[in-house]
């Protein structure tokens, strides 16, 4: 079973009501955060650390 398995995935709350803009995370593993596009779930993952993925949520809410 790999990370991704074991991921408790939602809808990113800064996702659009639209079904094409929709960004799904998953922050329920130790020490880290999946990222991934729910119209394509087969094209991959990110992974961020729970530090990096705090800055990028921080820098896209004070820039949108």
């Amino acid at each position: 079973m790999n990370s991704s398995d074991a991921a408790n995935w939602h809808k990113s709350t800064r996702s659009g009501s639209n079904v094409g803009d929709c960004v799904e995370v998953a922050d329920n593993l130790p020490g880290r955060v999946l990222v991934r596009d729910s119209k394509d779930r087969t094209r991959g993952t990110l992974t961020f650390g729970p530090t990096a993925w705090s800055a990028l949520v921080t820098q896209v809410s004070t820039h949108c």
